[in-house]
């Protein structure tokens, strides 16, 4: 199986995360039931009623190795008129998806074609609006169907090991005053004045929070972010509502809602003379380190020539250790050149990735029985 075909075709399938990714998962299916897999589906409608799923895709006994790729992206500028295309071109391939993670997902699959051991594919399904498919892969555990006992998530690393990263959380912040006349300040409360309060408030929980700190992460320390506001009604009103969207990134050594009651003692302090504030958290993934005694870390280091390191930005990898695998993420390509106009990879990294992943396989095969 040739790699750089079956990511042009890969490409080819928009599957920006507002669409279905079911032509994504129908194509992959033919092609690793031709390698001797069973699969089966994880099936949901996302809000929007979108039909959504992950495939599963075993061969031979559990408990050896997974691969594992996400196949939505995000949206492409319509004037970027190759984003379906896969071009080649000085040794590069573009597309949307390219590099995050249909390049992985083609070099997975092509190893998987150099031999017939036994191994696990997992392909999720809405990694970028919040690992939304990884999450259903935690329902297997408790079933025991799935239970691999290592794991390679892909994501474009430049092909350097990962330790681990931050996690991500997110919540809105609703800040409720009185409309009145602005000409009376007395006839209302002003939901905007309070949430000026309130973010200064915030950036002292931000400034706290580089107390602790953790030498493996860039910067080393939790950060905090509001990076939306909106409120107001008209020049002449008295806003009676402001809401503001604050995210933060934990260490994985920090509990995620230590910094929710941070925020929430902070609301509690601006509250009161008419004002009301409501802390509606939706989004609480913790981060996760790997111990460099991990044995994929060791081999992918090895293989990669390259030491681990930690990466700013959330992945699947999570999921898969709470699955309780021994995991790590790699793969080809930059997520610096990901999600924007142009997105390539590296054909020889992507040949490369092939090449490694192949030998991950024999590597950490279960022994058969």
């Amino acid at each position: 199986m040739n790699s750089i075909t079956l990511l042009q075709r890969l490409i080819a399938i928009d599957s920006t995360t507002s669409l279905s990714n079911l032509p994504m998962v129908e194509l992959l299916e033919r092609e690793v039931r031709a390698l001797g897999f069973e699969t089966r589906r994880l099936s949901w409608t996302d809000e929007a009623g979108v039909p959504k799923a992950n495939l599963v895709a075993q061969r031979g006994p559990p408990g050896g190795l997974a691969l594992v790729g996400h196949t939505d992206c995000v949206p492409y500028d319509k004037a970027w008129s190759g984003a379906l295309s896969g071009e080649e071109r000085e040794g590069r391939l573009f597309g949307r998806g390219s590099a995050d993670t249909k390049g992985f997902i083609a070099a997975a699959v092509s190893a998987a074609s150099r031999s017939s051991l036994p191994l696990s594919l997992l392909f999720t399904a809405d990694e970028e609006v919040g690992c939304l498919g990884a999450r259903r892969l935690l329902d297997e555990k408790a079933e025991g169907a799935l239970k691999p006992a290592f794991a390679i998530v892909g994501e474009p690393t430049r092909m350097t090991p990962v330790l681990g990263h931050k996690g991500y959380c997110l919540a809105e912040i609703v800040i409720m005053g009185a409309e009145g006349h602005s000409a009376y300040p007395e006839t209302g409360a002003s939901a905007i004045f309070a949430a000026g309060r309130l973010l200064r408030e915030l950036e002292q929980v931000g400034i706290e929070l580089q107390q602790d700190v953790d030498p493996l992460f860039a910067p080393p320390f939790t950060t905090l972010n509001v990076g939306l506001i909106a409120g107001g009604k008209a020049k002449n009103v008295i806003p009676g509502s402001c809401t503001l969207t604050l995210e933060w990134r934990p260490l994985p050594s920090q509990d995620v809602r230590r910094v929710l009651g941070l925020v929430e003692a902070a609301c509690a302090r601006v509250a009161g003379g008419g004002v009301r504030v409501e802390v509606r958290p939706s989004r609480l993934d913790a981060g996760v380190a790997v111990p460099r005694s991990s044995q994929v870390v060791q081999f992918l280091e090895a293989e990669s020539g390259r030491a681990a390191e930690t990466i700013p930005f959330s992945t699947e990898l999570p999921y898969l250790s709470t699955l309780g695998a021994d995991a790590c993420v790699f793969g080809p390509g930059d997520i610096r050149v990901a999600h924007r106009t142009g997105e390539f990879i590296p054909i020889n990294e992507l040949q490369r990735a092939e090449e490694i992943l192949a030998r991950a396989i024999q590597r950490f095969a279960p022994a058969m029985p």
